[in-house]
């Protein structure tokens, strides 16, 4: 918990930092509840984390209702944390108005890394990224990627207006792209198809799949199993995962069973529903995909 609170705090600090130093005074909002919090600051003068904080609140409430309150703990301490620190920062942390593309550059570098530094510890700041979470479980169809982009865009286009400046939207689109291609390195490695695979033999593997099914919105296998020592049988559980969700699944797993036998690998390519989508020119892909399909057909 203590290191939980450490990271944080640290990207609460480096995203607080983004905010009053580069975005606010240089009237760029890119997207999500701090950009539409910095609008309204600009517009009526309020403070931009009180303002972030009271737009997250109905979220949350949604969020504890839809997936329970257990799964929002780190998610409403960072917003507490994040919006206090922006409200603080703005009285001390002089603001940088130099070159635009500067600006944009780093405040996409700083929103990145602070925000990396709190999904790694399976939290989020709420806003977007809750609201999309949320929104996909009305949604299956659409990606959490397209779900967030749509509500960043809606609020840039509404910069413009609220700014009289499509310039300013547009350096909103650099921190955006910045930001999130950060977030992508750090979080998934330069690879957006690559992973952890986990492969658990345990008799609690049931219970450790439906709370990983239900809490990360991950699949789990489970292969029939012998052990070669014990000559029991048993059930192994594999599990593939994004780089950044290792913690939280080893969490889960030593929750259920302290003397689980986990082996952790490097998934190098990792096709399908919540990784790298098959792509067009992946024909040898489908056409095994559908071999094993029609055999298990017939």
């Amino acid at each position: 918990m203590l290191l939980d609170f450490l990271f944080i705090l640290a990207g609460s600090v480096i995203y607080a930092l983004s905010v009053n130093a580069f975005t606010s005074p240089n009237h760029i909002a890119p997207g999500g509840v701090t950009g539409l919090s910095t609008l309204i600051n600009f517009v009526f003068g309020t403070p931009i984390g009180l303002m972030a904080f009271l737009i997250n609140i109905p979220i949350i409430l949604w969020a504890i209702l839809e997936i329970g309150y257990k799964l929002v703990v780190k998610t409403m301490v960072t917003i507490v944390i994040s919006s206090l620190l922006i409200d603080v920062f703005s009285y001390f942390i002089p603001a940088y108005q130099g070159d635009m593309l500067l600006v944009a550059l780093f405040a996409g570098i700083c929103e990145g890394v602070g925000l990396s530094l709190t999904f790694i510890r399976g939290a989020t700041t709420g806003g977007t990224d809750m609201l999309a979470r949320l929104l996909g479980r009305r949604l299956p169809h659409l990606s959490m990627g397209k779900l967030m982009l749509a509500i960043d865009g809606v609020i840039v286009v509404i910069s413009a207006f609220v700014y009289g400046s499509i310039e300013n939207a547009m350096y909103a689109c650099i921190v955006i792209f910045v930001s999130t291609k950060l977030i992508d390195a750090i979080l998934y490695g330069t690879d957006s198809g690559t992973g952890k695979l986990f492969f658990v033999m345990s008799p609690k593997v049931r219970s450790m799949g439906d709370r990983i099914i239900k809490e990360l919105d991950r699949t789990v296998t489970y292969l029939d199993s012998h052990g070669g020592y014990t000559k029991e049988p048993g059930e192994t559980m594999i599990c593939a995962v994004r780089r950044f969700e290792v913690y939280q699944i080893q969490t889960i797993i030593r929750e259920e069973d302290r003397d689980a036998f986990v082996i952790v690998g490097d998934a190098g390519e990792i096709t399908g529903e919540g990784f790298r989508p098959v792509r067009s020119d992946d024909k040898p892909l489908k056409e095994l995909l559908q071999g094993l399909k029609n055999r298990k057909q017939a």
